[in-house]
């Protein structure tokens, strides 16, 4: 596996720094959720906490995955409909700066934006209003999107577009390309198991997913139990466990990977997506499941001590440094 294209909603974030979390209980969002809502309710929110601190970036989850792998050296590509408007522009011209092959359509609404509600203890809240990412539809998906690629990875969030997904991996199969998906959101998994299990069963080679997910998709509490059935149904399983870690199976043969401590945990938008960016990395660089492991570690445990997924260039430089080390047996969890 050499190189990587994603599939996602291209969305742009709004960070919000909250001050307490009872915001969320006024606008029923479920904390550590992500919610669709409409353009209305969005401004609602918006309006509702515009006083408060906040930030603006790139986002989306598979984005964020595909833009942290083309900066760790990856060869990556990303598939993904904006408005004709200037966030559109915006985010079109920060792939292509970043390296990023992009396939991105124009839609007619605008470009779609997540309003990320980041509580006091980090946990992130999103309330996402899609909008052109909302207007991806199969018959843009061909075969040729994938010509040089080896591996499709898809955002759990897109899976409730059940016949976009559907064509996405049939047209990968068949190309060649082994397919990835993270499970992205509790929620989300509940509101399509069905779907997801079919797509996990039939076409899906690689899982990421944290405790809630991999209990929503297998229906086991236990992490462990539910790491065997993910990883029966698959190549190989992923399941990030907080500050235990994360258990990694293939092949019947399970590896515990630990964290790296975050001097300050400010902000856990884009750990997930971080995670799979550097055990991606690792992948495609042909190392053991372990550096896989701890490349996502070091990847998610930088992303979540500055808000938002952008990070200066030093801190890039202290990435790529350790990556060297875990590359060389040298620093490994």
């Amino acid at each position: 596996m050499k190189k990587v294209i994603g599939i996602g909603n291209a969305l742009t974030d709004i960070l919000v720094n909250l001050q307490r979390d009872d915001i969320l209980e006024s606008f029923h969002l479920a904390k550590g959720s992500m919610s669709l809502v409409d353009a209305d309710l969005q401004r609602q929110i918006s309006d509702a906490t515009a006083d408060l601190p906040h930030t603006l970036s790139l986002g989306g989850s598979a984005g964020n995955t595909i833009r942290a792998m083309a900066k760790l050296g990856c060869r990556t590509g990303y598939i993904g409909k904006v408005g004709r408007d200037t966030t559109g522009d915006f985010l079109l011209r920060a792939l292509e700066n970043l390296g990023v092959e992009p396939k991105i359509y124009r839609g007619d609404n605008p470009s779609g934006v997540c309003i990320s509600l980041v509580s006091p203890d980090g946990e992130r809240t999103m309330a996402t209003y899609l909008g052109a990412a909302l207007e991806m539809c199969p018959g843009e998906i061909s075969k040729g999107i994938f010509d040089g690629y080896d591996c499709l990875y898809i955002e759990g969030y897109l899976v409730q577009d059940h016949a976009l997904i559907g064509r996405a991996v049939e047209y990968a199969r068949q190309c060649g390309l082994k397919v990835a998906i993270d499970l992205a959101s509790f929620n989300v998994v509940e509101e399509n198991l069905g779907f997801l299990r079919g797509l996990v069963e039939n076409y899906v080679d690689i899982i990421f997913a944290n405790e809630q997910e991999a209990s929503a998709f297998t229906g086991e509490e236990d992490p462990m139990k539910a790491l065997d059935i993910i990883a029966a149904a698959c190549e190989l399983a992923v399941v990030k466990i907080g500050i235990k870690g994360a258990c990694i199976k293939q092949n019947g043969e399970t590896t515990h990977v630990g964290i790296m401590t975050a001097a300050n945990r400010v902000d856990t938008t884009g750990a997930g997506d971080f995670y799979a960016a550097g055990f991606l990395y690792g992948l495609c660089r042909g190392l053991t499941l372990r550096q896989c492991g701890t490349i996502g570690a070091i990847t998610a445990g930088k992303v979540i001590e500055v808000i938002g997924t952008t990070f200066a260039e030093e801190v890039w430089d202290e990435i790529h440094k350790l990556v060297t080390r875990v590359e060389t047996q040298q620093y490994l969890f």
